[in-house]
Formats: structure tokens, sequence, C-alpha cells
């Protein structure tokens, strides 16, 4: 018999900070770019030019976004032992929101597109480099917990999205002019990323989260009392706090696992040789998504069914975003094909289908390719089944990665997975302006 005391996640404290640290990792990205008119707007501005983008806004700020992300997560991975955990995710989460203030303060003010412009890009470089720490580092403390909680963390990021669609609709419905709209996308950030950083320092206070996050002695864990009265006593006590005392908890396991442990951490290329299946898998997964969407799928116009202000925002980014966390979210119950199975991988690569599935909806200006899928309906299908897959094959990879080395490991499989995540990204973004002129 073993005693643990506390080991329950009694009130599920530890679940919902994780969903809510989840969520904050992307919330300020995607606000960020759900203000793309506003930025577009000021920095047509005056100019004489007669480009619609004279700056390339778009494309700059997928470059200087993408290449901060793909360095520092692979230097996080590397480098994550040598720097404090705590001073790589609160200092990340202070500097981002610091970046998002100095954003909202500049709606106000007035300056030439030229020094505009430099600001902003520099701006998107430094949110992504600091996202990029915050997010690996993220990864890696959860992969310390449970898989669920991976399920929780990555449906917390999904719901992110589901809140810049939701954005991006009210502010087209009420006509609301790009400034005003700015100015709540990017106050909004300031107020969820405060929450984030006081949930991630309120973490490590509550017990469940102490035994896998901290190395805690087994002395202070386990503690077997003197006789066998005084244990039919802690019994008691124990009972009516709700404490798991009989048998092996899942958190006594996980303390056993760690006393028995021999030897010394892996190195990240042996550990990338235990988990190399699950990073293929999760670059894959977002190099598919990132090639058509959100690059091509916004070109998409409605067949008649909804408005054009509308259908954008509700049947492209709410549409996905939904259904990805629906998709996150089942990992939780469901986890198919098994982490050894050959069928995994096959499925991830099947999901290239959606590719052409979904340029071959009407997608406008087209100049090669027919429309096969004019209406709205099949669009709204092809959509939602391309989003849940997306989420439901990158939860379970970033989720079986971790149980594919030991609990100690675990940490540099979640930073390494992180790594793969951003080059996944980085790829579908580079692939879509390929596609896009195969239309």
């Amino acid at each position: 018999m073993r005693i643990c005391k506390g080991t329950s996640d009694k009130h599920g404290l530890v679940a919902v900070i994780f969903f809510l640290l989840g969520m904050g990792t992307l919330l300020p990205w995607n606000f960020f770019i759900t203000a793309m008119n506003y930025f577009t707007d000021r920095l047509r501005n005056g100019t004489v030019s007669s480009q619609s983008d004279p700056y390339m806004f778009d494309n700059m700020s997928v470059l200087l976004a993408q290449l901060p992300l793909l360095l520092f997560t692979l230097l996080n991975s590397f480098l994550y032992q040598h720097i404090a955990e705590k001073m790589r995710i609160a200092g990340s989460m202070v500097f981002i929101l610091l970046l998002f203030i100095l954003t909202a303060i500049l709606v106000k003010v007035k300056m030439d597109q030229d020094h505009f412009f430099s600001i902003t890009m520099a701006t998107i470089w430094f949110i992504n480099m600091f996202g990029a720490i915050l997010q690996g580092s993220l990864f890696g403390l959860v992969s310390k917990l449970p898989p669920r909680f991976s399920s929780l963390f990555m449906s917390g990021q999904a719901v992110a999205g589901i809140f810049s669609g939701l954005a991006m609709l009210l502010s087209n419905i009420f006509k609301t002019d790009s400034e005003s709209s700015a100015l709540g996308y990017f106050i909004t950030p300031c107020a969820a990323t405060l929450l984030t950083l006081c949930c991630y320092l309120i973490l490590p206070h509550l017990r469940f989260a102490q035994l896998y996050l901290e190395n805690v002695s087994p002395k202070t864990a386990e503690e077997p009392p003197a006789d066998r009265s005084e244990m039919d006593k802690m019994k008691l006590d124990d009972a009516d706090n709700g404490f798991n005392i009989i048998g092996e908890t899942e958190a006594c396991k996980k303390l056993n696992e760690l006393k028995q442990e021999p030897g010394e951490k892996l190195t990240v290329p042996q550990v990338f040789k235990k988990i190399w299946v699950m990073a293929f898998c999760v670059t894959c997964v977002f190099a598919v998504t990132l090639s058509v969407f959100p690059a091509i799928t916004v070109n998409t116009k409605s067949s008649g069914l909804f408005e054009e202000n509308i259908f954008i925002p509700l049947c492209s980014f709410i549409v996905f975003n939904v259904m990805d966390w629906i998709g996150r979210s089942l990992t939780s119950r469901l986890q198919w094909p098994p982490m050894k199975s050959n069928l995994f991988p096959l499925f991830v690569v099947l999901r290239v289908v959606f590719i052409p599935a979904l340029m071959l909806c009407n997608v406008q200006p087209r100049f090669y390719l027919p429309v096969f899928f004019n209406h709205d309906m099949a669009y709204i299908i092809s959509m939602s089944l391309f989003a849940i897959t997306s989420g439901y094959f990158a939860c379970l990879s970033m989720s079986y990665a971790p149980q594919l080395v030991r609990p100690k490991d675990a940490e540099t499989a979640g930073a390494l997975m992180t790594f793969f995540l951003a080059l996944g990204l980085s790829l579908g973004a580079a692939l879509s302006f390929g596609l896009k002129k195969m239309i």
C-alpha cells in the first residue's frame, strides 16, 4: 500500500490553467493578423503608387513571422536547459504584453508610412520570436504531465482562433472602421496575456502540478505512517478531504517512474531518434493545413447563400477554428490509430487530398483550374473535414511524442516537437505561394 496525499487535480484547476495557457500562446498573434486591413489601409493612405499593396505587407509579414518562429523554436529545443523556465515563459509573456501595448498606442499616433512599416515589421519579428520561446517552453512543460493535459493545451490554442474569427465577424457585421477595430484587436491580447501570466504564476503553488513539474522528494510526496493505527487515522482524515489514498494514483506512478529511471537525460539527437515519426507527422499536418488555409481559402467567394462580408469570417475562419477545436478535443476521448501503428502516418499523409479539394472550390480569381465545387455547402463540408482532421492528428502527434521517451526526457521531446510544428507552418506558408499561382 502507498499513500499519496492530494495528488489528484481535485478541482480541475491545473486543467483549466493549461487550457488558458494554450489559448494565451496563440490569441495575441491571431488578433494581430486579424487587423491586416488596418495595416494595409494605413500603408496605402497618402501614397501615389497604383499598387494595392505598395509595401508587399502580406508577403513581408508572413516572412518576418515564420523566420523567428522557426529559428527560436529550434534554439529553444537546445538551449532550454540552460535558461531558467520562469525567465523563458514569464519573460516572453511580459515582452509580448509590452509589444501589444506599443502597437495599440501607435493606432492613435500619426507618422509617415515608411516609419510605420519599419516599426510594424520589427514588432512582428519580436512578437513571433517571444511567441516561439513561449510556445516551445510551454509545450515542454505540459509534456511532463499526462497526455490529456497536452490535449487541453492544444484545445486552448484552437479556441484562440475562434475568438479572433468572432471578432472579425462582428467587426464586419457592424461595419466598424479599421482603426477602431484594430484598437480592440490590440487591447484584447493585452488582457489575455495578463490573465495567462497570472495563471502561470499560480501553477507552481498547486500540489498536483508540483509533483510533475518539480523535483519532488519522495519523502515529502510519500509519507509512510509510523504504525497501523496512524495509517487508519490518515485514511479517515484524507478521505474527508477528497484525497486519493489507496493504490497507486497516476501521480504516484509518475513519482515511482522518476525514482526508478537510471542514467542522465538523453541528448536532443537521441530524443529525435525516438520521436521522429511523430515529428514527421506534425510537420506534415501543418504543412498541408497552411498550404491552403488561409492564403487560398480566404479568396473563396460565396455562391449566393451568404453576403461577401460574412462568408469569409464565418465559413472560413470560424468553421475552421471550431472544427479544429473539436478535432483537438476528441483526442481526450479517442486515440486512434494507436501511437505505434503504421496507419497513423498513413492517414496524416492522406490529408494531402484536401489541397486540390479546396483549390477546386470557388476561389477567385482563377486562371487555370476549373471550379468543381461551386456550392457553398461543398466548401463548408470540405473545410470542416479539413479542419477536424488537422486538429485531431496535430494534437495526437503532440500528445504521443512525449510518451515515446522516458518522463525525464518528455520536456525535450515537447520542445523538439514545437520546432517541427513551426517547420510545418513555414513549409505550408512557402507552398501556398506556388499553389496560388496554379489556380
